[in-house]
């Protein structure tokens, strides 16, 4: 048995340093992996809803971030294709999205995100929501 606390897990179990983004935008993507990669997590991007499924299903990332408003991903679609996956469903996932889209909220929810916030909020926080979200998994 190793003691690199790094390594990714065998297929089938969940790799507890590395997250799944579904953050198309380069700049954005880029503040979020410099945030992850701080804290020591390797990073997984997908840039569509099929990538989404692909990329967890060899490494079971410990969570997902996804970007609801995404206009290059349908995250409601990689929502629906992670819930429809035994192995996928009990991973938290961090959403975001424009504070003023209440249905976004509303249907993000329903479809079994553990947690989601503004833009806004996931930008200034996203270390201590990630923490939270995976203490509470």
């Amino acid at each position: 048995m190793t003691t690199n606390s790094h390594q990714t897990d065998t297929i089938g179990q969940t790799d507890q340093k590395t997250i799944l983004v579904g953050v198309t935008d380069i700049f954005f993507y880029t503040k979020v992996r410099d945030v992850l990669m701080s804290q020591g997590y390797q990073i997984l991007r997908a840039r569509t809803q099929e990538d989404i499924a692909e990329k967890a299903s060899t490494t079971i990332p410990s969570a997902f971030i996804l970007n609801m408003n995404d206009d290059r991903l349908d995250a409601f679609r990689g929502l629906e294709i992670l819930k429809a996956d035994a192995r996928l469903k009990a991973i938290p996932i961090l959403a975001f999205a424009n504070h003023e889209e209440v249905d976004t909220f509303n249907r993000a929810r329903a479809l079994g995100v553990t947690k989601i916030v503004s833009r806004n909020e996931f930008s200034t926080r996203l270390k201590d929501l990630l923490e939270e979200i995976l203490l509470n998994a």
